[in-house]
């Protein structure tokens, strides 16, 4: 489980994932997928049984 040690105000940016590297500088990389928000599918409409 991870453990929040201190806020250092990076502004995160959608897409990217952010970490610490080996060196302890925090770095982000592009992510392979994702970034954007989804919007919701329409439900589909039932059908009326007579």
């Amino acid at each position: 489980m991870a453990e929040k040690v201190q806020k250092v105000g990076v502004k995160k940016e959608a897409g990217y994932l952010y970490f610490v590297d080996k060196q302890g500088d925090i770095s982000r990389a592009k992510m392979a997928r994702g970034g954007k928000k989804k919007k919701k599918k329409k439900a589909a409409k039932k059908k009326k049984k007579r």
